[in-house]
């Protein structure tokens, strides 16, 4: 039987954290605990996401995500990312690097729905671009449920007529990449319960809400206004299991940080973080161009974390990080339950 979020014992669903926080170890904590555990494909080879499902389902009997990229068409200009590259170069020197060449590439999309199409999961999520018709009746023919992030309610009303399940509402608040389809428009900034009752206006599927949730009473407020669940992932940032880097880390609790801005200076597409020296000098420089800007900076901000320097690197974080806190996923998830 296809997965439906009433399935869930408790209605929190895991965010897909790219990059390192989320692991196997703590989607499967956060299934184990009542909720909906996430995979994050974005970045991993198409192995290491077989490697990663496998290790998941070893560890938990229940329901597991998994949310992949949608590729698009490149929007960066060859001009602009080479004066980028200009801007980039001292810090790269200063952390022994070189710039990373601007190369696109598609985050190995057909690769990674045939490990998905073998392992199937109970749930595929889609994140920057609605995937074609066929993909998503290729899924649910297979058993698996779809869902898909959007920022406004065009973006649901399209992607429940393309066929999704669910859609996962996504506020300004979220950390880390925002979803909008436009590649170089700047996110919208409707606030999630704004956004919640424009959603559901124009479409008649179960509603995540996601975006700056850092406790329990943030998880009621989006439930009584209508979402199925709430989606979180700066309370988990901390937990044991999550893979968050030491600097990043300690930059969620040094005190040292105090806001979070938007950002494409990182990655090319808008992103929430901890706002910090490199986001400041390089915020107005950078152009539109994912992934072409995140293979370009990826050298530097790896060469930071290992010098533990939080200036150089990217600290994604929403608006609520004051909220997380170091304990097992199990408590975070017993914690942010109504």
């Amino acid at each position: 039987m296809t997965f439906t979020l009433a399935d869930l014992e408790v209605p929190l669903v895991g965010a897909p954290m790219a990059g390192g926080p989320t692991t196997p170890a703590l989607a499967a904590a956060v299934s184990n605990a009542g909720g909906l555990g996430f995979l994050a494909a974005g970045y991993l080879p198409a192995q290491r996401l077989a490697t990663d499902l496998h290790a998941a389902r070893s560890a938990s009997t229940q329901a597991l995500g998994v949310n992949l990229f949608v590729p698009q068409a490149s929007v960066a200009a060859p001009e602009k990312l080479l004066r980028y590259r200009g801007e980039l170069t001292a810090l790269a020197e200063r952390f022994g690097v070189e710039v990373g060449p601007p190369r696109f590439d598609d985050d190995g999309w057909s690769e990674k729905l045939e490990v998905i199409a073998d392992l199937r999961p109970e749930v595929v999520s889609f994140t920057f671009a609605l995937p074609q018709q066929a993909v998503l009746q290729r899924l649910r023919g297979l058993g698996m449920s779809t869902m898909m992030t959007v920022t406004s309610a065009d973006e649901a009303a399209a992607a429940v007529a393309q066929g999704v399940d669910a859609v996962v509402v996504q506020g300004p608040e979220a950390g880390g990449h925002r979803a909008n389809w436009n590649p170089t428009g700047r996110p919208p900034e409707q606030s999630l319960s704004a956004l919640l009752a424009a959603v559901r206006g124009v479409v008649d599927v179960p509603i995540i809400a996601a975006g700056g949730l850092g406790g329990a009473g943030g998880v009621a407020s989006v439930l009584a206004a209508g979402a199925a669940a709430a989606q979180v992932g700066t309370a988990l940032l901390l937990a044991d299991e999550a893979g968050t880097n030491p600097v990043h880390r300690t930059a969620l609790i040094s005190g040292d940080f105090t806001e979070t801005a938007i950002t494409r200076a990182f990655s090319g597409r808008f992103a929430r973080g901890l706002r910090n020296d490199f986001m400041r000098r390089f915020d107005d420089l950078a152009p539109a161009g994912y992934p072409e800007v995140h293979y370009m900076t990826s050298p530097i901000r790896r060469a930071a974390v290992a010098a533990g320097d939080p200036a150089g690197t990217n600290l994604w974080a929403g608006t609520n990080f004051a909220a997380a806190a170091a304990r097992p996923a199990a408590d975070v998830i017993a914690g942010l339950t109504p």
